[in-house]
């Protein structure tokens, strides 16, 4: 997995690159406040870490996106180094 961002600062915009191994999915429900769940991909890389939460509505929309496209990919291999 990769993870580009883009970060403004005093010096201007900053690019920066990371990536790993996607290590584990946690679901986070919120019983008081239905509407607030949340969906965070944990990450870990060589010299990087981190997670990426989600919203339960975006994760809805890029699983839209990701479905009408699945028909572009013909198969999958993973390659682990």
């Amino acid at each position: 997995m990769k993870v580009k961002i883009k970060k403004m600062n005093k010096d201007g915009i900053v690019k920066m690159e990371s990536g790993g191994e996607v290590k584990e999915v946690i679901i986070n429900e919120d019983f008081m406040n239905p509407g607030e769940e949340s969906i965070c991909v944990c990450f870990k890389g060589k010299e990087s870490s981190g997670i990426i939460e989600f919203k339960t509505k975006e994760v809805e929309e890029l699983y839209n996106s990701v479905k009408k496209k699945t028909h572009l990919i013909k198969g999958m291999k993973i390659i682990k180094g």
